[in-house]
């Protein structure tokens, strides 16, 4: 069973974060940029919150505010759902789907050490399963 370390050995430990002073547009430019969908919002290295996209459709565009005046504090989800290195994908993928999040902080001793996206645990879980139906196929054939 693979475990969140071996998802971060592979994708790599970079997280793009953002103040929680920060613009919502600057937010979104960044994740515009950058190809993602969400940023944790620190403060120096400490985890204050998650911003994605869903949180500015719900949040500022059906609300009517102004990306530009809205500081990302006032609507980033809070407190974030976060994991260990050590958690499963299966345990991951039952909190993501139990909480309705797509992102979540990896925290190992209270320190952010990367960031697991619902992505990221689909793609192990089909190739964990594409290595099984392998085996099982050289089984069968031996």
């Amino acid at each position: 069973m693979q475990r969140v370390r071996h998802l971060l050995e592979a994708k790599g430990h970079g997280v793009h974060a953002i103040p929680p002073e920060s613009s919502v547009l600057e937010a979104l430019r960044t994740m515009a940029r950058e190809g993602i969908g969400a940023l944790l919002v620190m403060q120096g290295p400490q985890l204050l919150g998650v911003v994605s996209e869903r949180d500015y459709a719900r949040k500022v565009a059906l609300m009517g505010r102004a990306s530009a005046d809205t500081p990302v504090r006032e609507i980033m989800s809070t407190p974030a759902i976060t994991i260990n290195p050590d958690d499963t994908v299966d345990a991951c993928m039952r909190l993501c789907t139990d909480s309705r999040v797509r992102h979540l902080p990896v925290l190992d001793g209270g320190k952010v050490v990367g960031i697991i996206s619902i992505g990221d645990l689909v793609k192990a879980v089909i190739d964990d399963q594409a290595q099984q139906i392998e085996h099982l196929q050289r089984y069968i054939a031996g």
